[in-house]
């Protein structure tokens, strides 16, 4: 595993992180499913401790995974561990039953405190805001609450997890008034809005977090046959049939590169979002000890003219590709 420095902190975060979405089991809101379906614990806790093993040291997880579960997970196992790095989140909210956002003041110093609980700990070393929007930065209240919370200890620093398809005007804003020192975006290969923030976010002296490197499962090939989802995976409404065909239809050129490299569907997906030497760590959805292996292994530095191919088809084939996920999830 190797490693790399968060920004202008303090933190040095393993390239590969683990991202402990799944792990919070198949939980609901009302009629809407906000996990990836059932998770045995026993499987995730062995997971968590393989990717310990296998040098992984950030942890990203949030209050609404699993509704604490996640969070409870990590915490009885790696919770006090001062050589684990802890990141979570706080904004998304199940309320009278109903999925719901509160960016207000006092919701996130509570929620910090719930999940301090949770995690066992005595300090957040990453807090986020899960996906606050341009408003709320402009209220405040989310903005001052966490200056608190980092001024008070609970937190030791604190970025915000941007908008999946629209993440500039939040980071243009936090990187205007030097506020926070991280963000969390979605880069991957089909998906690569986010390309100019983190230029500037990395000049600026931001840590970044990519995450949905493998596009909810899409990138590592498994779907090529087709593949049904449980009701409780929130993967049911975003992974029709229509989006894993185009996607696959569009991706031909690119998986030509594994032949070229050697390497599989997943790895190609991951070294390309590591060969960006601004992005600090990957978090890559880890739910077994298989997952966390397959995520390990070596990466390696793609060579520019086939990062250019993948971001000349980026601009093209993926950006028509994107406008179908994104109408899928409207």
């Amino acid at each position: 595993m190797k490693y790399r420095k968060f920004g202008n902190t303090d933190l040095i975060v393993s390239e590969i992180g683990f991202g402990a979405w799944a792990i919070g089991g198949g939980a609901m809101v009302g009629n809407t499913a906000i996990g990836w379906g059932d998770a045995d614990d026993k499987t995730s806790i062995d997971a968590i401790y393989k990717s310990v093993e296998l040098g992984i040291n950030f942890f990203d997880t949030a209050d609404i995974y699993g509704l604490g579960h996640s969070e409870e997970l990590i915490g009885k196992t790696i919770g006090k561990r001062k050589d684990i790095i802890i990141a979570t989140k706080a904004g998304n909210v199940s309320r009278l039953n109903q999925f719901t956002i509160d960016y207000t003041k006092a919701h996130i110093l509570k929620a910090c405190e719930a999940s301090l609980v949770r995690l066992q700990r005595e300090t957040i070393d990453y807090y986020q805001l899960h996906s606050a929007r341009i408003s709320h930065l402009q209220e405040g209240e989310c903005i001052e609450a966490m200056q608190l919370l980092q001024q008070s200890g609970k937190i030791k620093y604190w970025g915000l997890s941007l908008n999946t398809f629209e993440p500039f005007a939040e980071s243009d804003y936090m990187i205007k008034n030097n506020v926070g020192q991280g963000f969390q975006l979605v880069y991957n290969i089909i998906n690569q809005k986010a390309i100019s923030v983190i230029k500037k976010a990395f000049d600026a002296g931001y840590g970044i977090i990519a995450r949905m490197p493998l596009q909810f499962g899409l990138l590592t090939g498994k779907f090529d046959n087709g593949i049904s989802f449980s009701d409780n995976d929130h993967r049911k409404k975003r992974l029709t049939k229509e989006i894993v065909d185009a996607c696959n239809e569009h991706l031909l050129l690119v998986w030509e590169l594994c032949k070229k490299y050697n390497i599989s569907k997943t790895e190609l997906a991951l070294s390309y979002i590591l060969s960006y030497h601004e992005i600090s760590t990957v978090i890559t959805g880890i739910r077994t000890s298989t997952h966390a292996e397959k995520n390990s292994v070596g990466l390696i530095k793609l060579e520019k003219s086939d990062m250019d191919l993948i971001e000349k088809l980026g601009m093209t084939d993926f950006d028509e590709l994107m406008t179908i996920i994104k109408q899928q999830e409207a």
